[in-house]
C-alpha cells in the first residue's frame, strides 16, 4: 500500500454493540475484526466494519474502557505506510507530533504509532510486519 493511502476512519463511542449494529443494520457493512488493546495507556476496543464488498477503507468503531464518551465529532484518521519512521519523520517535519511510541502488534502483523497534526487531530500511522 502507498504512503498516504486513506485507509480508515475511527468513530469514538460509547455503545460498542450498539453503534455497530446501527452500521451493520443501517449501512450494510460487516464485522471483519475486533480487537481489544492497550493504546497510550488507555483499556479499549475495536469493531472494524467493511462495505461488500470490501474496499479500501474501513469503518473502525471504538470505545475507551472506563472513560466517558468523547464528544460528537471526534475522530482518529489511520494511515498505512510503508516505512513507518520516514512516515513519523515527514509528520514531525511538518509540524505534527508523535504522541505514542511505534507498537508491535504481532498477532496482528502490524507496527503503529499515534500521532497528531498541527492542530491536534488524531492520525494513527501504521505498517505490515
Amino acid at each position: 500500500m502507498a504512503d498516504g493511502a486513506f485507509t480508515f476512519t475511527k468513530l469514538i463511542v460509547g455503545d460498542l454493540e450498539r453503534s455497530a449494529a446501527f452500521y451493520r443494520d443501517v449501512c450494510g457493512l460487516s464485522e471483519v475484526n475486533r480487537i481489544s488493546a492497550e493504546s497510550d495507556g488507555r483499556s479499549l476496543t475495536e469493531i472494524i466494519l467493511a462495505g461488500k464488498p470490501a474496499g479500501p477503507a474501513t469503518l473502525i468503531l471504538i470505545t475507551y474502557h472506563g472513560e466517558p464518551v468523547s464528544p460528537a465529532g471526534d475522530s482518529i484518521l489511520g494511515f498505512f505506510t510503508a516505512d513507518i519512521d520516514a512516515f513519523l519523520a515527514r509528520l514531525t517535519a511538518a509540524g505534527g507530533v508523535v504522541t505514542g511510541p511505534v507498537t508491535a502488534l504481532p498477532d496482528s502483523g502490524l507496527k503503529y504509532a499515534m500521532a497528531a497534526d498541527p492542530e491536534g487531530h488524531i492520525i494513527e500511522a501504521l505498517q505490515r510486519i
